[in-house]
């Protein structure tokens, strides 16, 4: 079953519990009651937001993600639980054994399918998916010669065709748009990373010591290109700027289908299976990494399913 995502922020609430339901409060009135067993993201974008010690208690039983927003309106910090699988010691056992060739590996595969779905956000008679195509074959073990970045370049360059973008560009509405969009998809990975007991900490490339979301940064990768999808369409509809409804479009990213292999299904649920897909190469099940793709249509079943 899907989880849900629920979002606090166009107006302050009280989050508490009671027999395992999630209240949500207003002035002394309840406004919503939902399961915690149903709950898989929080979002918490309201400075007058409160809590009680015994939500944030019943949210981490219930595997489920507490997402808090600073002043910017993104993300700012990430309440995971601690132990979300029954195997925990073992599955990290599997993580810390991994040597360094399979990791370049997995590296690889992850780059070569990062650039690939770069190459289906352009345009087919652009000649930058040509070359993003490109690029993706020339993809090494551990990409020791930095594709990802020469991709990158290719691809923002041609992203925006109808004016000038770059990542790098602070003010440009749509840079708000992807990095909120990145982090609630990063948060989710770490989830699913959590609840089959192995360690966001440990990376397979990423190794920044003040990192605590290594492992989630690396799945990721492939994944930005449906963020870069979303935001996009949000942009050319006329949205300069983190609105309400803005953020209400990036969350249902989670609940959009994706094709993995022959099957598809809501993201959310398909990053369990990538993580579950990871932890087979760990334990050497497996050689090749299920990553989900972005599907041709916006309904489940044009998807495949």
């Amino acid at each position: 079953m899907i989880k849900r995502t629920i979002e606090i922020s166009r107006e302050p609430a009280h989050v508490a519990v009671r027999l395992e339901q999630l209240l949500l409060t207003r002035n002394g009135d309840t406004v919503a009651s939902i399961p915690c067993e149903d709950i898989g993201v929080l979002v918490v974008d309201h400075p007058a937001a409160t809590y009680t010690h015994g939500a944030l208690a019943q949210l981490a039983r219930s595997s489920a993600v507490l997402v808090v927003c600073g002043r910017d309106h993104l993300p700012a910090a990430v309440l995971l639980p601690l132990a979300g699988h029954s195997e925990v010691v073992w599955r990290l056992w599997d993580q810390l054994r991994v040597r360094k060739p399979l990791r370049k590996q997995l590296w690889k595969q992850l780059v070569r399918a990062k650039i690939r779905a770069q190459a289906r956000n352009l345009p087919p008679d652009c000649p930058a998916q040509s070359k993003l195509l490109d690029y993706s074959r020339f993809v090494r073990s551990g990409d020791p010669t930095n594709i990802e970045a020469q991709a990158a370049r290719v691809y923002w360059d041609n992203w925006l065709p109808e004016e000038p973008f770059s990542r790098h560009a602070d003010d440009h509405a749509l840079n708000g748009l992807l990095n909120y969009g990145y982090a609630i998809v990063r948060a989710a990975l770490a989830r699913a990373i959590v609840a089959a007991g192995l360690l966001p900490t440990l990376g397979l490339s990423h190794r920044n010591r003040g990192n605590a979301f290594c492992l989630a940064d690396d799945l990721i990768e492939p994944l930005r290109p449906l963020v870069d999808l979303r935001a996009r369409e949000l942009y050319r509809r006329g949205c300069v700027e983190l609105t309400q409804e803005a953020k209400a479009h990036l969350l249902e990213i989670l609940a959009a289908p994706v094709r993995m292999g022959k099957q598809s299904g809501p993201l959310m649920v398909n990053l369990h299976r990538m993580v579950a897909s990871l932890l087979a190469c760990f334990r050497g099940e497996a050689c090749l990494l299920e990553i989900p793709e972005a599907c041709s249509s916006t309904g489940t079943a044009a998807c495949g399913s």
